[in-house]
């Protein structure tokens, strides 16, 4: 049987308007022109780029300077200079004095007269109550940051004849060297919540470093387009709903792939260059992973990067240029993050009328239900009615979108009004 036989039915029945919107041809050839187009760009590229050799040239900095600092600490610790010192806690010890070739001084002002003469660096005067009395220090001037070594010997001196006198197990309490092994458990078996956190939670990490990163480009992509007049001349060939809805596809799917080579990019430098700079080290078969839960964070991602794509959209059609797009930028961004100033709560499963409405509200539905889900909190009933919510909502922003574009694409001196174009007729 020809493969093509049902499909030829089809076709017989179905009218001409009815062919183009169940096939969809016009939506394979934007969604595919969108996606090539984009790709044979250089600056599509050089923003994929731009950013993994931004981040690592701020982490290069950041470690320079840090090591910098710590070396220049280490060599102020470890120089050699001569002290006395005055001991009335009794809590110096005398061997540390020895090693270290200490001068003792019974009387303070004789101490303090070395110093002056320069027969001494430093002085250090320990007074009979620590608590009550400050440890004086006098010292030769060496500058504003290495004067700092003179108190790190001063408390090292002091901290080494502490430890002497106190026993090990004191000592590593206070010191906080004791060690905890809490092992939880769930079902009756070992349970890791913060573990269990990892793979679930990489949905909302992604969410949030696309919505930040990629969304200006989304509507501004939109925006130009009105601007530059070319949207006016695609409409008259293509409906505006088609164009829209393949734009967006295309969008989200040029997101994806601009995050899988920066992935892939930060991942080939974290190995080349892991051991170089004592990167931490990771072991993924230590991480947990929970089938249902992740298969439900990509659920939940798919459906809001929806929304928020055909959002965008709708605000790039809306707007007469990027600029006054950009102001409103803002305003779904507050929307979709402001669940993250109540994390505590929704970690710790806290269920009230606000947590439920922020969980179905479709603009802070996003981070919410992927957060929940993240920390194991969300119920499958929740889950049910947030996906429809979010499928519902982005289908409506689509409609809305489309509208909007097909009235804007001829308007480029005023923001479009919601009310006008949703009373206007199809």
């Amino acid at each position: 049987m020809n493969k093509n036989f049902f499909a030829n039915i089809m076709r017989g029945f179905l009218k001409p308007k009815m062919k183009r919107e169940f096939f969809g041809y016009n939506f394979t050839t934007v969604f595919r022109f969108e996606i090539i187009r984009t790709l044979k760009k250089k600056s599509f590229w050089i923003s994929i780029l731009a950013l993994p050799v931004l981040m690592a040239a701020i982490g290069g900095i950041v470690y320079y300077g840090s090591t910098q600092t710590q070396n220049a600490t280490s060599e102020l610790a470890n120089e050699k200079f001569s002290i006395g010192i005055t001991d009335n806690s009794g809590l110096v010890s005398t061997e540390t004095i020895i090693q270290m070739g200490i001068e003792f001084i019974n009387d303070k002002e004789v101490g303090i007269a070395k110093v002056k003469s320069g027969e001494l660096d430093a002085f250090f005067f320990y007074p009979t109550n620590l608590k009550a009395g400050d440890v004086e220090i006098f010292a030769q001037n060496v500058g504003l940051f290495e004067n700092s070594k003179y108190q790190s010997v001063a408390h090292s001196i002091l901290q080494s004849g502490t430890i002497e006198k106190t026993p090990p197990d004191v000592t590593a309490i206070l010191s906080n060297q004791i060690t905890y092994n809490l092992q939880t458990f769930k079902d009756g078996k070992l349970y890791d919540p913060l573990m269990e956190m990892i793979a679930p939670g990489l949905f909302l990490v992604l969410f949030y470093f696309i919505v930040a990163t990629f969304g200006g480009q989304m509507m501004n992509a939109v925006v130009e387009e009105k601007e530059n007049r070319v949207s006016e001349m695609i409409l008259t060939t293509i409906r505006a709903r088609t164009l829209i809805v393949g734009k967006i596809f295309a969008f989200m799917v040029l997101i994806l792939i601009q995050m899988l080579v920066i992935i892939n990019l930060i991942l080939l430098a974290y190995l080349l260059l892991g051991s170089f700079i004592n990167l931490p080290s990771f072991d993924l078969s230590s991480i947990p992973f929970d089938a249902s839960r992740i298969l439900t964070g990509l659920l939940i991602f798919v459906a809001s990067l929806s929304l928020f794509s055909g959002l965008l959209v709708a605000i790039g059609a809306a707007m007469p240029t990027a600029k006054e797009a950009g102001q409103f930028f803002s305003i779904p961004m507050v929307l979709l993050f402001a669940p993250l100033y109540i994390t505590p709560m929704l970690m710790a499963g806290i269920t009230n009328p606000a947590i439920t409405f922020i969980t179905y509200f479709p603009f802070t539905a996003p981070v919410t239900l992927l957060l929940r889900n993240a920390v194991g909190t969300l119920e499958i009933s929740e889950l049910i009615i947030g996906v429809v919510i979010l499928a519902v909502s982005a289908v409506v922003v689509f409609i809305i979108a489309a509208r909007l574009f097909q009235t804007g694409a001829v308007e480029y001196t005023r923001r479009m009004s919601l009310k006008g174009v949703l009373v206007k007729k199809k």
